[in-house]
C-alpha cells in the first residue's frame, strides 16, 4: 500500500467521504446528526454512518457518555479504525467541531494528530496549536492587479491589497519567517481578517502588511496603525488575553521619517520593514 501524505490541513469539503463520532457542537450550537450530514452534503461530500475502508474524514466530537473501545484515550471505534488505517499507510483526516466549522464555512480545519495507546486525552491539533482560534492555514502569496481610482474612495485597503508592491512585502515575509523556522499563517474563520500572522511560544502575532509606492506615506502608515490595534484589541477582548497578542505593522521598506518607529513603540507595535524586516 502506498502511504499517503498529509501536510497537516483538510482544506475542503468536496470530495470527502465523511464519518462522524461524538455530539458535534459548531459556534456553540448542537448539530443533530442528520444536519451534520445536511451542512456536509451541500459541500458536495459524502457522508457514512459507520466507518469503513472509504471514509477520508473523521469528525471527532464530544464522547462524553458514550461507549468507547479505547477507555484510556476516551476513543471510539470510529477514531480507532481511523488509527488503524493510517498506521497501515492509508491517511485518515480526524477533525475536531471547530474544525468542521471551519470546513462547512469554506476554512480549511488542522487535521488532528492521534495521541499514542500509552497516552490518554483528545487528539491533539497540529498546527498552530494553541493559536487555533486565531491562525489559520499556512499563507501562501497572492497575486492580484491594480485597484481603480474609484475602488480607492470605497476601501483603501482593499486597494492596499491589490498592489504588487504589498503582494511582493506578503511573500518576503513568509520566506523571511520560514528561514528562522517559523510558519506564517492567514486569519482564523472567526479572526480580524490580518495579512499575516504566526506564533513563537505562546506569543501570537499578527501583521498588517503596507505597501508605500505609489501613495502617501503617512496615509498608509495611518492606516495600518488603526488596523493592526483594532485587530489586536479585538482578539485580546476575545481570548481575555493582553499579552500574547502581538501586532506588527509591515512595511514594503524603511518609512522616510523616523518619528514612526517612536510612535508605533508608544503604542504597542512592532514596526518592521522589508527586505530585511528588522525586529522579527
Amino acid at each position: 500500500m502506498v502511504r499517503q501524505e498529509c501536510d497537516g490541513w483538510v482544506r475542503g469539503l468536496k470530495g470527502q467521504t465523511l464519518c462522524f463520532t461524538g455530539k458535534i457542537v459548531v459556534d456553540g450550537e448542537w448539530l443533530v446528526r442528520t444536519e451534520c450530514v445536511r451542512r456536509a452534503k451541500q459541500k458536495h461530500a459524502v457522508t457514512k454512518t459507520d466507518f469503513s475502508s472509504g471514509v477520508s474524514l473523521v469528525v471527532y466530537g464530544d464522547l462524553s457518555g458514550k461507549q468507547v473501545s479505547d477507555t484510556k484515550r476516551n476513543y471510539s471505534d470510529t477514531l480507532v479504525g481511523a488509527e488503524h488505517d493510517r498506521g497501515r499507510g492509508r491517511h485518515v483526516h480526524v477533525v475536531d467541531e471547530k474544525g468542521f466549522g471551519n470546513l462547512i464555512h469554506d476554512f480549511p480545519a488542522p487535521c488532528l494528530k492521534l495521541r499514542s495507546p500509552s497516552r490518554g486525552g483528545r487528539p491533539v491539533v497540529v498546527p498552530p496549536h494553541a493559536a487555533y482560534d486565531v491562525l489559520g492555514a499556512p499563507l501562501q502569496a497572492r497575486k492580484r492587479g491594480r485597484s481603480t481610482a474609484r475602488e480607492l474612495k470605497v476601501d483603501l485597503s482593499s486597494l492596499d491589497e491589490g498592489t504588487a508592491a504589498h503582494e511582493r512585502t506578503v511573500d518576503a515575509l513568509i520566506k523571511h519567517l520560514a528561514r528562522w523556522g517559523t510558519e506564517a499563517h492567514t486569519f482564523a474563520r472567526n479572526s480580524p481578517r490580518f495579512d499575516a500572522g504566526w506564533a513563537v511560544g505562546k506569543d501570537i502575532f499578527v501583521a498588517e502588511v503596507k505597501s508605500l509606492t505609489g501613495t502617501s506615506q503617512d496615509q498608509q502608515i495611518r492606516l495600518g496603525v488603526g488596523q493592526v490595534l483594532d485587530y489586536a484589541h479585538q482578539l485580546r477582548t476575545r481570548t481575555g488575553s493582553s499579552s500574547s497578542i502581538r501586532p506588527v505593522l509591515v512595511l514594503e521598506k524603511k518609512p522616510a521619517d523616523d518619528r514612526w518607529s517612536s510612535l508605533a513603540q508608544a503604542v504597542g507595535i512592532q514596526l518592521t520593514w522589508a527586505p530585511r524586516f528588522p525586529g522579527i
